[in-house]
């Protein structure tokens, strides 16, 4: 039996491409939220699940941050990096002058600020749930709309590009997270992304975290918090770190960190991604 995959829908999103160049041989789900997502993976819906998690112009993706810290079960098994590029898209016929609302996620909306403040200074921005999604609300608004979204949902929902690469930036690319119950074999080549809190706001706490890593020579590729939600001014640290959980340094610099939080979580250990995450998979 095919394995199934798990991707924030619907058909026509970055996510959806993402999840055909990962394993194109997987059933793929579409559900409409990253929590739904990773629900599909911890009930057994699906094996396996991908959702967004950092983008090269906006930074991180929230949702997954927080999907991640609430919900234990979950592992990163992999991760993939895509390049994306944005289309504007509208019905056919359309007039570019007589635009007055663009549909699309916040995220995509954002990495295109400069071509949409640009040529629409007058339209709405309006959030939808995905890029994907954008293209059915354009089609079905009332007034001149525009989407911004990617070719394949302009094939998917019969949409007409109007523009493409609108992106601000030519090195905009998305990186992605393959959850699983499960994290990845020591493969030599790897990354470990843990959270961690403490109990009280103390001086030098977080200096003595990061100085079990810098002390073992282990590289943070990546730092950043979130708020707890349970007080203010409260946070928890988030932390890409270079190697494996089973490696011996890093495993005996996560043993005395975890003595010196509240709270230490290890989201999964997995391969760090590499130029061939972009080469598309035969199917």
């Amino acid at each position: 039996m095919a394995k199934k995959l798990a991707y924030l829908g619907p058909a026509g999103t970055f996510t959806e491409e993402a999840a055909l160049r990962y394993e194109p041989q997987m059933v793929r789900i579409p559900f409409t939220t990253i929590s739904a997502v990773g629900n599909a993976v911890i009930s057994g819906i699906t094996d396996e699940g991908v959702v967004p998690i950092e983008n090269s112009l906006e930074g991180s993706v929230n949702d997954t941050l927080d999907l991640l810290i609430r919900e234990s079960k979950l592992q990163i098994r992999q991760e993939l990096v895509l390049p994306i590029e944005h289309y504007l898209l509208t019905k056919e016929h359309a007039q570019l002058a007589e635009i007055a609302v663009i549909y699309s996620h916040p995220q995509a909306l954002a990495q295109c600020r400069l071509f949409l403040e640009g040529n629409f200074p007058k339209a709405q921005m309006v959030a939808a749930h995905s890029t994907a999604m954008a293209v059915e609300e354009m089609k079905t608004s009332p007034v001149p709309a525009a989407a911004v979204a990617t070719r394949r949902a302009s094939e998917l929902y019969g949409a007409t590009i109007m523009a493409k690469g609108i992106q601000d930036s030519l090195s905009n690319v998305t990186r992605f997270a393959i959850l699983s119950l499960t994290d990845h074999p020591r493969t030599g080549q790897d990354k470990t992304s843990l959270c961690f809190s403490f109990q009280e706001d103390l001086p030098g706490q977080l200096y003595g975290v990061m100085g079990e890593f810098a002390q073992r020579g282990i590289n943070m590729a990546k730092v950043e918090s979130r708020p707890t939600k349970e007080i203010l001014g409260r946070y928890t640290f988030l932390v890409d770190v270079e190697g494996h959980r089973e490696d011996p340094i890093l495993n005996g610099a996560l043993l005395m960190v975890g003595r010196r939080v509240s709270t230490l979580r290890i989201f999964g250990s997995y391969p760090a991604y590499s130029t061939k995450s972009l080469e598309p998979k035969p199917s």
